[in-house]
């Protein structure tokens, strides 16, 4: 047994990862991550489909969200392996669904990081138009890049400080929105409830739009999954698990439906759709309801800290992915190669081209670039979640499995749950015209994956990776007793 523990500590010191993050680090990585501009200004759109039913609609994503969550949770409780979800789904599902899975997050991730970075380009211009947007993203990828370059103890600072501030400010809105729906301000009343039902209803469009919405809901709440890429750069990883992500669940469901609620009961439905503009934001309603001076200006410096923390929270856990794709093979070693501060620079640079592209295709596109971005993210995010539930009941079927810290409720029924509402979401492409484009893309990136993995890994009777190699349950076992 001593014998198992001290190779696997050969085996994480290996990596050349360091574990510089504290347990509110981590848990504030995945909040951040998954605080994102879909909050301050994208909800408008779900409001406009669906009127006051956009509350069902976040509540059921907060719960196929918190499932995906303690999926992850109790499986990585377990094995706190490098690359995470895809080495275990590697183990338990085959090397191709480690393979792919990997590969199609890190691809997601790093259009998000691109969208992130023309949003925040985008915000910029309120203040100085006559910026070139192209050279507003360049800027922002410099200095995003610098951050995660710079180490994991110092990105893990940097992030924290920046998820604080929307923490802060989202806490504002909603005492704010309290006083304005129960109270009312001095030189206005209470405005109660009432427009959650006076204008069209409860569900001024019908069932169907809450449906409809679902692919939007569903990529605000993306980036959950970073708790669970930071457990092997965390200290003591299985506590700060079950610390980080039963405090990041309640508290992005709170800040979610809870500020949707306020913005819903304080503005009428049909007014709350910003259509991605800043003065129309429903942040900006309210800081002016409130009496506060230059509403615009402040609800626009706060979400372009919102973009830039997605971003940069985003590009970790591209860099981190990228990192054990090299580390077992999937992609070039070279990728795997760590500084003396612990940073995967390489991995860290190559996953920056995703603000490279945005750079280039803000140059020829303009602002649009960042919505048909952010829709070919969303299959990404989605077909992972997928993975992530199936690679739990496989888990679970293993007598071998090492065990866990947390557990998903529930037994078998809630992640099957959860893998028909993933894929009914895929369905709203039949509806939606930007997940039609998703899920056409999609398709073709799979099978594109497919070909380079038959013919590069399986065809030469490549059928384990070094990481499943390395990691085997039982010394996962010893390493979690220890």
């Amino acid at each position: 047994m001593a014998e198992d523990v001290a190779q696997d500590v050969a085996q994480d010191t290996a990596t050349g990862l360091h574990q510089g993050l504290t347990q509110r680090q981590m848990a504030l990585l995945g909040l951040g991550s998954a605080l994102g501009t879909g909050l301050f200004l994208g909800a408008g759109t779900a409001i406009g489909t669906a009127g006051p039913a956009v509350l069902v609609s976040y509540a059921v994503g907060a719960a196929i969200a918190l499932t995906v969550a303690f999926a992850l949770a109790e499986m990585v409780s377990a094995l706190p392996v490098r690359g995470t979800f895809g080495t275990i789904a590697a183990r338990y599902l085959g090397p191709f669904a480690g393979y792919a899975v990997r590969w199609l997050y890190w691809i997601g991730v790093i259009l998000a990081v691109g969208s992130e970075v023309v949003a925040a380009a985008i915000y910029l211009t309120y203040w100085w138009p006559q910026v070139p947007l192209a050279l507003s993203v360049v800027v922002f990828a410099v200095l995003i890049a610098a951050v995660n370059l710079a180490g994991v103890k110092s990105f893990g600072s940097m992030e924290s400080v920046l998820s604080a501030v929307k923490v802060i400010a989202i806490v504002v809105f909603l005492v704010i929105g309290a006083a304005l729906v129960f109270f009312g301000l001095p030189d206005r009343r209470a405005v109660g409830l009432a427009n959650l039902t006076a204008h069209g209803g409860f569900f001024p469009n019908g069932g169907i739009a809450v449906w409809l919405v679902m692919a939007v809901v569903i990529f605000s709440f993306a980036g959950i999954e970073l708790i669970a890429i930071s457990a092997p750069e965390t200290e003591d990883a299985p506590r700060a698990l079950r610390t980080a992500m039963r405090s990041m669940m309640f508290r992005l469901s709170l800040f979610y439906i809870g500020a949707l609620t306020v913005i819903l009961a304080v503005t009428p439905w049909q007014r709350a759709n910003s259509g991605g503009s800043v003065e129309s934001s429903p942040f900006v309603t309210m800081f002016s309801a409130a009496g506060i001076p230059a509403a615009a200006a402040v609800t626009n410096a706060l979400v372009l800290i919102t973009a830039l923390s997605a971003a940069n929270a985003n590009l970790y856990a591209g860099t981190r992915i990228l990192h054990s794709l090299g580390g077992d093979g999937l992609a070039p070693a070279s990728l795997a190669a760590t500084d003396s501060h612990g940073v995967p620079r390489r991995a860290v640079m190559v996953s920056a081209s995703g603000m490279v592209l945005a750079a280039v295709l803000t140059g020829f596109l303009g602002s649009g670039v960042a919505s048909f971005m952010m829709s070919l993210a969303s299959i990404a995010v989605i077909t992972t979640w997928i993975i992530i539930l199936l690679t739990l009941m496989a888990f679970r079927r293993h007598r071998d499995r090492p065990a866990s810290t947390l557990r998903l409720p529930g037994g078998r029924a809630v992640p099957v749950l959860g893998i028909i509402a993933l894929l009914s979401i895929l369905a709203t492409g039949l509806r939606v015209p930007e997940m039609l484009v998703a899920d056409a893309l999609g398709i073709p990136t799979l099978a594109v994956l497919g070909a380079v993995y038959y013919f590069r890994y399986h065809r030469r009777g490549r059928t384990r990776t070094p990481q499943e190699q390395t990691y085997a349950p039982e010394q996962a076992l010893s390493r979690h007793q220890h």
